[in-house]
């Protein structure tokens, strides 16, 4: 139906989306619609479309001329009594109070000019209708940082954990920096303090060892929380001299951090995660060596369709995938009675988002399997 949908009062459609919708709908209708449907789909009734009809009939020129409803309001507030109600809100002893204050003050002087209701109708004519008195405006909500990442290198996503030692209230500090596009841990480090240079240092060794430079055309994009670490200047100056982005969550989401937190319980509930507290850095630095490399080589991950992050970093993902629906369709046809749909899909997530926007069609999010051929 041309994506036009009017619903409401049809008083509210002017004459020209009118003669569309009546176009629209006799193509439809052309087409074998029933009218019923093809008005439900505009979100009008038959009745309204008959109205319309005859509107445009002879020399009409479709527009409405209702004039509403003729009924005479007699408890309506003259205008002498809706000034009143405005000059009494702009008192200096009622300009800082909300209408629900002022009338009970003004009953306890004998006095009733309207009611509550009337004085916030009144206030809102006049474009007064909001906060009074000192009270702070309401701020916009920050944006939601809304990043897309369709290939290796285009969005990476940081946070820092605790790890615990064998001394207590003495912790050490676990820094990840994950692939949002292909989940490969590009960088890490154990720290025995929150430092925003070494996060630096560690920004910059991931850089280097994945070509990433100031001339890309497409720039990388650093993906954080509001840490001390991730707002500071130092970790600002050197991402500026590697030309790489920096992207905020918005305060108190963790949502907006998704993959760092998904990879930070990965992490923390590994089988072979110590049950006892370290006893060093060189110890952490040890264990997380290992689950580094298995998180990498041999940890299928679901997001990606069960290959590891390197297979998918590197490129090989589609091939295999594309093997292994080559295995499931040959399966299919030696016994196509266990079949009752379609083989299971292992097309490979074409575009990761963090924060998808709400438009942003499912379709969109798959390789076709013969490209990846």
């Amino acid at each position: 139906m041309g994506g036009l949908l009017l619903g409401g009062r049809g008083r509210l459609t002017s004459a020209t989306h009118r003669q569309k919708a009546i176009e629209l709908i006799a193509e439809a209708k052309a087409s074998g619609a029933t009218l019923s449907a093809a008005c439900g789909e505009i979100g009008i009734s038959l009745r309204t479309l008959k109205r319309w009809r005859r509107a445009f009939l002879g020399d009409g020129d479709g527009e409405d001329r209702r004039r509403g409803s003729p009924r005479h309001v007699a408890h309506r507030l003259s205008e002498e009594e809706r000034q009143r109600i405005l000059f009494t809100c702009n008192q200096p002893e009622y300009a800082s109070l909300p209408p629900g204050q002022i009338v009970p003050a003004l009953a306890d002087q004998g006095l009733f000019i309207g009611s509550e209701s009337s004085f916030y109708r009144v206030l809102h004519a006049h474009g007064q209708a909001h906060r009074r008195g000192r009270a702070r405006a309401p701020k916009e909500p920050r944006p939601v940082p809304r990043l897309r990442a369709d290939r290796p290198n285009a969005v990476w996503s940081w946070d820092i954990t605790y790890l615990p030692t064998t001394v207590r209230g003495v912790w050490l500090y676990l820094y990840l920096v994950i692939d949002v596009w292909s989940r490969k841990v590009v960088a890490w480090d154990v720290a025995e303090r929150e430092d925003a240079q070494i996060a630096a240092d560690m920004v910059g060794r991931a850089c280097l060892r994945e070509r990433v430079s100031k001339g890309c055309r497409q720039p990388l994009v650093l993906h954080a929380d509001n840490g001390n670490a991730m707002r500071a200047a130092t970790l600002e100056a050197r991402l500026e001299e590697l030309g790489v982005l920096r992207s905020f969550s918005r305060p108190r989401v963790s949502n907006d951090n998704p993959y760092s937190e998904s990879l930070f319980r990965t992490v923390k509930y590994r089988p072979d995660y110590p049950s006892r507290p370290f006893t060093g850095k060189a110890e952490a630095c040890e264990w997380v060596v290992s689950f580094v490399d298995w998180y990498n080589h041999q940890h299928r991950h679901s997001g990606i369709k069960f290959v590891t992050p390197h297979q998918r970093h590197s490129g090989h993902a589609a091939e295999l995938c594309h093997r292994r629906a080559h295995v499931y369709e040959k399966a299919r046809q030696n016994h196509p009675r266990r079949w009752s749909r379609s083989t299971r899909c292992w097309r490979q997530p074409e575009v990761v988002w963090i924060n998808r926007p709400p438009e942003e069609p499912q379709s969109a999010l798959a390789v076709p399997l013969a490209q990846a051929a």
